[in-house]
């Protein structure tokens, strides 16, 4: 398999780097967007996480309106809204709104997980009762706001009824696969930060989906880190933003996107390393030639219908050379 043709796509959790602004860094957001927008990507999603200095990604649909009105062509989405947080009600008419303004551009992607801790989610929540077990009516709810007049309740979406906005399942464990098989819906596995289940979980959608309205066969799309860089060598060093970058993340520290270090060593402990290395265990880095041979290796085993490529690369210019790699990578015949 040398001809490696599929679709690759962005998500950026809009991180804040060492140095800049929260400003600085939804400038970047929207620097890369249109970077990417130029490259030939296929949709560039952000992230929602709460309580987090480090990323600016807190309102979404607010960062997802602004990279719309700065780009012409490419998708933009949520990676993904997190559905706890929200009422589905006011996540149509938002998203509604957004496709009103933008048509034919917006992606909704929904996970079930708070993003953030559980204080935060608290202070978040609509309401309550543990509203990540209504999940499933949330995601009805919104197929029907986004559906025809004549299906619609008393209680309609305005802007939103007949926009039909695809929906995506975000998820990081099987129980995201059994529901996006069962609804029939497109399904975007995060192994960016949480591969564990990534296997079993594919294996369970492509098994158990049901074709829908949405969707007649499975669309299964996987989020992995990428860090392609001009040889090998390279890549080992810039690796290491992406590393402390984890380190963060199990140290429940709030440190901004670090610059690249020499080694990691005296940075974690065996321990640290070891959590950390996990979590990221599903990432391409190296030269072309070598991030090719990774992804070669990775469609002989899973043949996944999408790639979503997070780049933790502190240098904004190399992070986007990394992108270019990849797409150079994916369209060479």
């Amino acid at each position: 398999m040398s001809t490696i043709n599929i679709p690759v796509s962005v998500l950026n959790l809009a991180p804040v780097r060492e140095g800049q602004t929260p400003k600085d860094a939804v400038d970047s957001m929207v620097d890369l967007a249109q970077a990417t927008e130029k490259m030939g990507y296929k949709r560039y999603w952000i992230a929602e996480h709460h309580n987090s200095p480090t990323l600016v990604s807190s309102a979404t649909s607010i960062l997802i309106k602004h990279t719309l009105e700065h780009t012409k062509t490419i998708r933009v989405g949520s990676g993904g809204v997190m559905l706890p947080n929200h009422s589905p009600l006011v996540v149509a008419e938002q998203f509604g709104t957004m496709e009103t303004i933008y048509p034919n551009r917006l992606d909704l992607g929904l996970g079930r997980a708070p993003g953030t801790d559980m204080m935060t989610a608290s202070a978040l929540r609509r309401s309550q009762n543990d509203s990540v077990y209504t999940f499933p009516d949330d995601i009805n709810a919104l197929l029907t706001y986004f559906g025809p007049e004549e299906k619609q309740g008393y209680v309609k979406a305005y802007p939103g009824v007949g926009t039909n906005i695809p929906i995506y399942i975000l998820g990081s464990s099987t129980d995201s696969a059994y529901l996006a098989a069962k609804l029939g819906l497109p399904y975007v596995f995060a192994s960016h930060f949480a591969p564990r289940y990534m296997e079993e979980a594919i294996s369970i959608y492509r098994a158990r989906f049901q074709p829908s309205q949405y969707l007649d066969k499975p669309y299964m799309m996987v989020c992995l880190n990428v860090i392609a860089t001009e040889n090998d060598a390279e890549a080992e060093k810039e690796i290491t933003t992406m590393q402390q970058f984890f380190l963060n993340v199990v140290r429940g520290s709030s440190n901004p996107l670090q610059p690249p270090v020499d080694t990691m060593e005296g940075i974690w402990s065996p321990a640290e390393k070891e959590m950390a290395s996990s979590m990221s265990s599903v990432t391409f880095m190296g030269s072309k030639e070598t991030v090719k041979a990774q992804l070669i290796n990775f469609q002989e085993k899973y043949n996944v219908d999408e790639i979503m490529a997070v780049s933790y690369i502190y240098d904004e210019d190399k992070q986007k050379r990394s992108y270019e790699i990849l797409k150079e990578i994916v369209k060479e015949k």
